[in-house]
This record gives C-alpha cells, sequence and structure tokens, in this order.
C-alpha cells in the first residue's frame, strides 16, 4: 500500500530554538526511506485552519517567551480549537519545550502576567521567581509511556525556567535518571495524553530517539488508515551508538 502523510510544522519561523526543526527532518526522511510519501505543512501566522484540517501528524518546537507572546492569540483563537479536536480524535503530535507550556493551562513567566495556554493538556507551567535555577543540560530519562516503549532510555537537552506540573489525568512520559525534567522535583520528565507526546527534550529528541519518530509515524498511519501499520525496520546503528556513548559519558 503506498501510504501518504501530512505533517504539520507549527510556526517553523517563531518556535524553533536548539535545533527543534531536526524533529521534522527525522520525521522526513524516515517516512521517505520507507516509501512513505511524506508532504510538511509549515503553518504560520496567515495560515488557514482549511489547510491545517488534513494533517496526519503535528509538531511544533520550542521558543523564548517572547515568541510565545507573538503567537499566542493566533494559536489560542484559530488554530487551538482545531488541534484540540483532531487530539482529542487521536491525531498524533509531539510539542517540545515552550510549545509543551503552550498547549497546557497556562504560563505564568517570570515577570509579566500569565500568558495563556490551549488547554490540549491537563498541565500548567510557572516560573518560580527571580533567584530560581535554570534548569538546564544534558538529561537521560527511561519511558514509562508509551506502554510499546516502555523501559527504553531516552537522552537530549533541556533548558527551561519554568516548572511544570502535571494534572491528575495525565501520564508521564519518561521517569528522569539524570537531569531535571518537568519540575526538577517530581521525578518525571514530559507527558502523554492519547497520540500526543509532550517534552522539555532538545537534542532534537527525535534525532537522539529515533524509536520515538517511528512511533508517531506508526500512530499516525494507523489513526489516517484505520488498521494496525507494522513500519520496515531502518538501520539505526550510528544513532544507537551515539545515545550509548552519551549514556557512557555521563557515567550512568
Amino acid at each position: 500500500m503506498n501510504y501518504k502523510l501530512n505533517i504539520a510544522w507549527l510556526y517553523p519561523d517563531l518556535m524553533s530554538t536548539y535545533g527543534d526543526r531536526g524533529n521534522i527532518i527525522v520525521l522526513k526522511k524516515r517516512c521517505q526511506w520507507r516509501g512513505i510519501n511524506v508532504k510538511i505543512l509549515p503553518v504560520t501566522l496567515e495560515t488557514q485552519n482549511s489547510e491545517l484540517y488534513n494533517s496526519d501528524l503535528i509538531f511544533m518546537g520550542g521558543a523564548q517567551d517572547r515568541q510565545q507572546k507573538l503567537l499566542s492569540l493566533d494559536f489560542l483563537e484559530n488554530k487551538a480549537p482545531l488541534i484540540k479536536e483532531m487530539i482529542e480524535n487521536y491525531l498524533p503530535g509531539l510539542f517540545v519545550c515552550a510549545a509543551y507550556q503552550t498547549v497546557g493551562r497556562y504560563y505564568r513567566p517570570f515577570e509579566g502576567e500569565d500568558i495563556p495556554g490551549a488547554a490540549i493538556l491537563d498541565l500548567v507551567t510557572e516560573h518560580p521567581g527571580e533567584n530560581s535555577k535554570r534548569l538546564i543540560g544534558n538529561i537521560v530519562a527511561e519511558l514509562v509511556n508509551p506502554k510499546e516503549l516502555e523501559g527504553k532510555t531516552i537522552v537530549g537537552f533541556e533548558n527551561h525556567g519554568g516548572r511544570t506540573k502535571l494534572g491528575d489525568g495525565l501520564k508521564p512520559l519518561a521517569r528522569v535518571k539524570i537531569g531535571f525534567g518537568n519540575d526538577g522535583i517530581s521525578g518525571f520528565e514530559g507527558a502523554i495524553y492519547k497520540n500526543v507526546v509532550g517534552s522539555y527534550f532538545h537534542g532534537p529528541i527525535l534525532t537522539k530517539n529515533p524509536f520515538l519518530a517511528d512511533w508517531l509515524i506508526t500512530r499516525a498511519l494507523e489513526v489516517k488508515y484505520g488498521k494496525t501499520v507494522k513500519l520496515e525496520p531502518l538501520d539505526d546503528e550510528l544513532a544507537n551508538k551515539a545515545r550509548k556513548d552519551i549514556i557512557k559519558r555521563l557515567n550512568l
């Protein structure tokens, strides 16, 4: 069967710090290497919902507070209601760092008023104050969700001042081994809801952990085509060696 996927890249001009565009490159290439016809749709402030509606997978990267404020009105009023509806219908997605905060209920910055979130995920993020420590550095965690990947080790880089707290009905993505994760206290990193992943992992996360990219691609195909999909294996020897080397350097 000739599979096709449309991947929406939300605000690539505003939300793409720390190499997060690498996640789009990984998704695109891992589809192409398997003969999956993939189209990347850059979604900007000017993009209409009629274009976004045909997406099979959504990605949104990180940014600073200024960029979050710039896109907030458009995202909340125009894009988020449709995206929330699609996610409730099991559309897969990946939201990294600032995007992870944006799909929560609100982000409370160090200065200024709260930045309302889309309430797609039941979480809140708050900056603890002027003298608080920034959560920055290499991070290693063990996946606890999704269950298909439970026990796998993921590596990345985090850099955030906000502390994220998950609501009672939201599952964590991983358990932190080295680093800080959501808040530096709970011991958990990221969140998962239906087929959506939220995470503070830069790196980018899918470059260093391609099995997570394959999980997203698989979910997208299964939702779109309504049947179980088994992806053709790829040679991930170099990625696996790199991940093991990072873990070794961190003396884990």
